[in-house]
């Protein structure tokens, strides 16, 4: 799990609000230009679309995930520290077991 503190960001004041509230997030870009977003999800089950590629790093609580894109259809679990990543313009389902805290990266 990464404590670091980053500085020099420009930060979306607007909060990304989806599922009624149940998920929520901040965009920020990084001082290299990389845009990411930090986010909290409430147990429940979710399906996310992707543009770009992402990482997600789960920073606390418990995840299982499905990678709709994917050959491999095995729902794989995620905890604190861990992360994974979801290929750009494809899908990805979530079950959010306990609060979860997180940093998502698009990749570019």
């Amino acid at each position: 799990m990464s404590n670091i503190i980053e500085k020099n960001v420009d930060l979306l004041k607007k909060a990304n609000v989806y599922f009624d509230g149940r998920v929520t997030s901040r965009n920020y870009t990084d001082k290299d230009g990389v845009v990411k977003s930090l986010g909290v999800m409430l147990p429940g089950e979710y399906t996310f679309n992707t543009k770009a590629p992402e990482s997600m790093e789960i920073l606390g609580g418990k995840v299982e995930v499905l990678i709709l894109s994917g050959l491999d259809n095995n729902w794989e679990t995620y905890g604190a520290g861990e992360t994974f990543e979801v290929p750009g313009n494809s899908s990805f389902e979530i079950k959010v077991l306990e609060l979860a805290d997180y940093c998502c990266t698009y990749l570019s």
